[in-house]
């Protein structure tokens, strides 16, 4: 459910996407305002927003991993849950041909939205209304994103496990490329000492290198739930 506003102007000006107002004008002639200004100001609000709640909520978190919390809690893709939560998709005013090309499922354009839709609600209301409205949403999807680990990359989470199990760092090697120049896919393996672990593939060597991280560690948990599977059949519990 979108927030109460005292000022509807602040709230059309939040809805309206630039594409809509290079279709219309204001009921003076005028040009209509668009939500671009309004996104700028409220992505450092919510910024300022989710780390205050971090810093209170997670005390035992360092700095490193506040950092990467935050972001994955206000990257494009989350701010785009956020809204489609509060149907925010329903209110958006676009104009037609962004309408026709699917924009309104658009996770840039949901996310562009709600943070405008926040900057509105701050100069309609102050800091603490968009606090009391933001943080709800925050509690569970932190919670999501530290259960599944969300905040950090692929190639980072099986570095940390190699080193920590196996005292060896990955090392990845660019297997092969194709395609023109302009639209390459470069397919890159991941090993681990000796063992080449797992490959990825990517429209670049980094997008490659994190595809071919997270394919180790999908086999690697299948490994681990396959042996403790096998432990627990070996060893049944004493009827």
């Amino acid at each position: 459910m979108l927030p109460e506003f005292h000022n509807q102007e602040l709230l059309q000006r939040a809805l309206t996407h630039s594409s809509y107002a290079n279709e219309h004008l204001s009921s003076g002639g005028a040009p209509l305002q668009d939500n671009e200004r309004l996104e700028f100001l409220g992505d450092a609000i919510l910024d300022f927003i989710v780390a205050r709640w971090l810093f209170h909520h997670y005390p035992a978190l360092d700095e490193g991993r506040l950092t990467t919390l935050r972001a994955a809690l206000v990257r494009a893709a989350t701010l785009a849950q956020f809204a489609r939560s509060i149907n925010l998709a329903d209110r958006l005013r676009l104009g037609r041909g962004e309408e026709e090309s699917g924009g309104r499922q658009r996770a840039n354009i949901l996310g562009d939205a709600f943070e405008a839709l926040m900057a509105a609600l701050y100069l309609d209301q102050g800091l603490e209304a968009v606090s009391a409205y933001f943080e709800k949403m925050i509690e569970g999807a932190a919670a999501a994103v530290l259960n599944e680990n969300l905040d950090r990359d692929p190639k980072s989470q099986l570095q940390e496990w190699s080193q920590a199990i196996l005292s060896i760092t990955p090392r990845y090697r660019v297997a092969g490329s194709e395609g023109p120049d302009h639209a390459k896919t470069f397919t890159v393996e991941v090993w681990l000492g000796n063992l080449m672990a797992a490959t990825g593939s990517g429209s670049s060597k980094q997008t490659a290198e994190q595809s071919a991280a997270r394919a180790a560690l999908q086999d690697i948990a299948a490994r681990e739930q396959a042996s403790g599977a096998a432990a627990g059949e070996e060893h049944p519990a004493a009827e």
